[in-house]
């Protein structure tokens, strides 16, 4: 039976054919629905002032977690890191944290907390490292802590692949010799591929992700500017996904048009790569939806020419009608200004069935919106490799107080454990989530 109804996603009004949360089953031909195309009704550009709203963080107090669906328990896995952004576990169950943040931007540190202030001031100082960290009893905390590569500059992706520990710096990849269990690396590494770096709010995060034999690494790579407002030329292989071989060599653009593609992960029944993208701002609150989608070989996905599809930037109208014309429409529309980040597919067996196979994704939350979007986890239902068309709110509670936009943390990185619980990076609050059944 085919449900329908209206999703409100973000700010994106979206009209949906959506599916049961009972997973079908494949053996019964009666129970499989196919997941129905998002149809998605886009704003008209600037049909509201666009804005800077800088949400105060003012952290937890006391007592208060984020809030997670009825059946689920939240946890505090970790606290005490400085800006903890992106989450890597190993294949031993070591927990990896980079701590990094953006060194000059729109908000600013006071004290414990962060407040609204102008482009110009100055953020607390990157931390520049990688922390490991271990759940020693299993209890769901971890009770080891330590740096474990340090000196880096504004690391965010991680990968252990064939005795290498791989770091995405802003400006390079980097790989250090590593044996499971080790607590640190204090020798030199190797870099294997310079990285374009700086920019628009630095769009400074670099992800990795190996494909299922190792042969190949992903890097995403932001655009180095809002909406190519100085022209092409600063933005030589960034807004893409770039393929390597896991020494560095053979680069070549996997996939293009992607402004910001910060969670990159392969969807576990397909083995295709997603992405979760941040979109362009200044076109008003309704305007340019976040999205996820599968990513093609040599696809391009419309930035800076065109958005969401075919849809014509309006300053850039008649620069490139032969790429607005190729422009890919994204899968799944996560909201606009909701800046979702994170991304991570479940592959844990504990939680209930209708979330094994799906996506969680980080909404780091909004400064181009009149009001506070995001600052939450969403889960995306995916059936037969594709996702439905819907999202789920997951882990929420992040917002304070919507009329002084005030909000106690944002949540990035994602990542599931080896007991099947999730993991949540709170990087203003230096904080780590654990979401697990009760």
């Amino acid at each position: 039976m085919i449900i329908r109804r209206i999703v409100l996603t973000g700010i994106t009004t979206l009209m949906i054919a959506g599916c049961s949360s009972k997973r079908p089953d494949p053996a019964k031909a009666d129970d499989i629905i196919t997941p129905a195309k998002q149809q998605v009704k886009l704003a008209a550009p600037y049909q509201t002032k666009s804005t800077r709203n800088f949400c105060e963080v003012i952290g937890w107090p006391k007592g208060k977690m984020p809030v997670a669906p009825a059946g689920f328990k939240v946890n505090l896995y970790a606290e005490g890191l400085d800006n903890p952004r992106n989450i890597y576990v190993a294949p031993n169950g070591d927990v990896f944290t980079s701590e990094a943040n953006t060194e000059i931007g729109g908000i600013k540190r006071v004290g414990a907390n962060i407040i609204g202030a102008s482009k110009s001031q100055n953020y607390n100082k990157s931390a520049n490292r990688i922390t490991l960290s271990r759940d020693t009893n299993g209890d769901g905390v971890a009770d080891i802590k330590k740096v474990f590569l340090s000196g880096l500059n504004q690391p965010y992706g991680m990968l252990i692949l064939n005795g290498w520990f791989y770091v995405a710096n802003t400006d390079a990849l980097w790989r250090y010799r590593y044996k499971p269990g080790q607590t640190s690396i204090s020798g030199s590494g190797e870099k294997i591929l310079i990285l374009p770096a700086g920019g628009y709010n630095n769009h400074w995060t670099r992800n990795l992700k190996a494909n299922k034999d190792g042969s190949k690494i992903y890097i995403s790579v932001g655009s180095g500017t809002n909406d190519a407002e100085h022209g092409m030329d600063e933005e030589a292989r960034r807004a893409d996904i770039l393929e390597i071989d896991p020494d560095g060599k053979r680069e070549r653009i996997y996939a293009s048009g992607l402004r910001n593609p910060a969670g990159i992960d392969f969807e576990p029944q397909t083995n295709v790569l997603f992405t979760s993208v941040n979109e362009r701002d200044d076109l008003g609150d309704n305007l340019v939806p976040d999205y996820l989608t599968s990513v093609k070989d040599g696809g391009f996905y419309g930035w800076p020419y065109a958005y969401f599809g075919k849809h014509e930037d309006p300053d850039h109208v008649g620069e490139r009608p032969d790429l607005v014309k190729r422009s890919i429409t994204p899968d799944l529309s996560l909201g606009s200004h909701t800046a979702s980040l994170g991304l991570a597919f479940y592959t844990g067996k504990t939680f209930p069935e209708k979330y094994r196979g799906g996506a969680f994704i980080g909404q780091h939350g909004s400064w181009n919106s009149s009001k506070p979007v995001g600052y939450k986890v969403v889960y995306v239902p995916f059936f037969n490799g594709k996702p439905t068309g819907t999202t789920e709110d997951f882990l929420t509670g992040f917002i304070a107080d919507p009329v002084k936009m005030q909000v106690y943390g944002r949540p990035v990185g994602i990542a599931v454990l080896s007991d099947g619980s999730i993991l949540v990076a709170d990087d203003t609050s230096n904080k780590i989530w654990r979401v697990a059944v009760k």
